[in-house]
């Protein structure tokens, strides 16, 4: 294929692309295959000679849409969003054409300074605290991971190495094999898979806090439990809090945590990987009150802020902790300016050495559509989750069972933990909607997640007519 091919095939794309958006909500939201479906649509080598693009593209909708969940769907209520957007998209374009890897300032210099001056843009639309702003002199500063699974790998590995080397400095005769046995991490017990998934990778125990009747962790209840730890001689160094946790979109009261971890020295990282792009509203900003005694923080920006996967951002009070971790320097790494302090060579930030040009989605998004649309856009979601809790709340057969915060609905049928599951079967298996489950004080509870940029209140009428419908002829057949 030559430029002249490109232009033209490119055009074509973006039109099959535009359409596939402005037409989704024709197509079913949920995959009607089984496992397995896609290796008998194709070929079982690849071809030893080139095919036309023509059959290329006349297989997408013959093998790949028919086993695509159509997450940007009106009708996709499943997870939380991944976000969308047409700028992100043609920043994406920009990103594979440039093609650096830029694991360092001089990989590729713009790669490196735009992340760093996208992630202040973005903590000051947090107004988070100049402690984790870079800027041109501060000792933080941001960085973005894949995901916020690997967020907390990062930060947990980061807050082990340190322990480590203060303890050591201490206590000389002490071996790191020995230390790393005798480590705690904490986090709520409503917290992401992926912390505990932190703790197994690190080599550490994680242990759960239990949470109060709102699904938060409080400080009464972690004191207690170091308490504990300290007495039979472990040694805690790690806490993950979460700021709307998947499940329910409960917050832990960081207010209460963050001193507490102060006073142990301990590694307080928080995790608002779904919520967090709601602290740009003034009116969510408190939640993230109690901010200034974490030592990292970390969301995704592709959740909810119109900015294509992957894109996850994370901040640290003290850049030195991070890097003090991970640093090697092999020469074929080096280059001139590393040591004036005046860059960030990022490899040093995260697990993987090479990374993509992610910043240029931020860029274009924060310019192309500015702070207050995209207050608006979060607004708009939390209203359209109000609408539906307002509905639930009006049907005596059902139950919310969380607080309705931000774009995220708890509801089930009152009764046996049956009633749900059996509600939950005939939504999906219609596949007019997708759902998906959660447990919540051992009640089997529905998620109703506003996640697409074109939901509208009609998408949400819909969607609970439909619900309503299913659940009249569930409980109707069991009077029978």
């Amino acid at each position: 294929m030559d430029a002249a091919e490109f232009r033209r095939r490119g055009r074509e794309m973006v039109d099959y692309v535009a359409d596939y958006i402005e037409n989704i909500e024709k197509r079913q939201v949920y995959p009607d295959v089984e496992p397995g479906y896609l290796r008998s649509l194709i070929p079982e080598e690849a071809p030893e000679e080139p095919e036309s693009y023509e059959d290329v593209v006349k297989d997408i909708e013959r093998v790949i849409m028919p086993g695509v969940t159509h997450w940007h769907s009106p009708y996709f209520y499943a997870y939380f969003p991944t976000a969308h957007s047409y700028p992100a998209m043609l920043a994406d374009i920009l990103c594979g054409a440039i093609g650096c890897i830029g694991f360092s300032w001089a990989a590729s210099p713009a790669c490196t300074e735009l992340e760093t001056v996208m992630l202040d843009w973005l903590g000051k639309m947090l107004k988070l605290p100049e402690d984790f702003l870079a800027g041109t002199k501060g000792k933080g500063g941001g960085v973005i991971q894949s995901t916020a699974s690997e967020a907390t790998l990062i930060t947990l590995l980061a807050a082990r190495s340190k322990i480590v080397r203060l303890i050591q400095a201490d206590h000389p005769d002490r071996s790191e094999t020995d230390i790393i046995s005798k480590l705690v991490a904490y986090s709520s017990d409503q917290a992401h898979s992926s912390v505990e998934r932190a703790g197994l990778i690190g080599g550490v125990r994680m242990k759960k806090i239990p949470t109060d009747s709102k699904f938060s962790v409080r400080g009464d209840a972690l004191e207690r439990i170091l308490k504990e730890d300290k007495a039979a001689g472990l040694i805690p160094f790690f806490f993950c809090a979460t700021l709307g946790t998947t499940a329910s979109c409960a917050f832990d009261c960081i207010t209460e945590l963050g001193p507490i971890c102060n006073a142990e020295k301990m590694w307080m990282h928080i995790d608002a990987a779904y919520a967090g792009s709601a602290f740009i509203c003034p009116e969510f900003r408190p939640l993230l009150n109690g901010i200034e005694f974490a030592d990292s923080f970390n969301f995704n920006p592709h959740k909810w802020l119109l900015i294509n996967f992957d894109c996850s951002a994370m901040w640290v009070k003290k850049r030195a902790d991070i890097i003090g971790a991970f640093k090697m320097e092999p020469l074929y790494l080096k280059h001139d300016h590393q040591e004036s302090g005046l860059v960030t060579d990022y490899r040093h930030w995260q697990i993987p050495l090479g990374r993509r040009f992610r910043s240029l989605k931020m860029w274009f998004v924060f310019r192309m559509y500015g702070l207050k649309a995209l207050q608006a856009y979060i607004r708009k979601h939390v209203g359209l989750a109000k609408e539906f809790e307002a509905f639930v709340r009006a049907d005596q057969r059902f139950e919310i069972s969380a607080d309705v915060v931000m774009g995220l609905v708890c509801f089930r049928l009152k009764g046996p933990n049956e009633l749900s599951e059996n509600l939950l079967k005939r939504i999906n298996s219609a596949r007019k909607i997708h759902l998906v489950p959660c447990h919540l004080a051992g009640l089997f509870v529905l998620r109703f997640a506003v996640c697409a940029r074109a939901t509208e209140s009609r998408h949400v009428q819909e969607a609970w007519c439909h619900i309503r419908q299913l659940a009249s002829e569930l409980l109707q057949e069991l009077l029978h």
